[in-house]
């Protein structure tokens, strides 16, 4: 029979708590309790945004473009938790993600419009830099750059460290390989590998 712990650990997790001599069953559960908690808040969030975005096509109310925007961004933030969630709180804890959400939920119109554009551009610059075949050229250096400055859109605060691990996870996470990949084949590692070097990483 499963126990509450089995049901609110990760599979892959359980091993590695109990065998830890520190281990806490009742932090344990508490900790998990609060996880469950924000989760249960986001799917209440999903849903209401649902229910009013069934309305307006329903004709049963009227949405302003603003409001319509608010949907569009927490319907974002709501797809970014379901595909990537897990793994992100996981690398990077609850407080850094919750933080990165409410800069995307208060990002206006007129900044998604340039982070759009300039996720465009990146793809494209990356496709010129990754045609050198040299992660360390003055492409491949823009690349990063931009790349960063791509991600203080949504990023509550910068750090290399944090910057290097999401190039790692990149690599690691098929994902995200596929996504970079189909714009530039092979393009994945070598903008892993830009950043690194523009990080001083490498």
């Amino acid at each position: 029979m499963a126990t509450v712990l089995d049901v609110l650990l990760p599979l892959k997790k359980i091993k590695e708590v109990i065998d830890n001599p520190s281990f806490d069953r009742q932090e344990a559960l508490g900790l998990h309790r609060k996880m469950l908690l924000e989760k249960r808040r986001r799917i209440d969030q999903m849903v209401t945004t649902i229910n009013r975005t069934l309305q307006h096509m329903k004709g049963e109310i009227q949405m302003t473009y603003e409001e319509k925007f608010e949907v569009f961004k927490e319907k974002l933030i709501n797809d970014n938790e379901q595909e990537y969630g897990e793994e992100t709180r996981e690398k990077y804890g609850d407080d850094t993600v919750n933080a990165s959400n409410a800069k995307l939920k208060g990002m206006s119109k007129e900044d998604y419009q340039s982070m759009i554009n300039l996720e465009k551009e990146i793809l494209s610059l990356l496709e010129k830099a990754y045609a050198t075949r040299d992660p360390a050229s003055d492409l491949a250096h823009e690349v990063a750059a931009k790349h960063k400055a791509w991600l203080m859109y949504s990023w509550p605060s910068y750090s290399k460290e944090a910057h290097a691990g999401l190039a790692e996870m990149y690599v690691v996470d098929e994902r995200f390989t596929t996504y970079y990949d189909k714009s530039v084949e092979g393009g994945t590692k070598f903008l892993r590998d830009a950043i690194l070097i523009y990080l001083g990483k490498k």
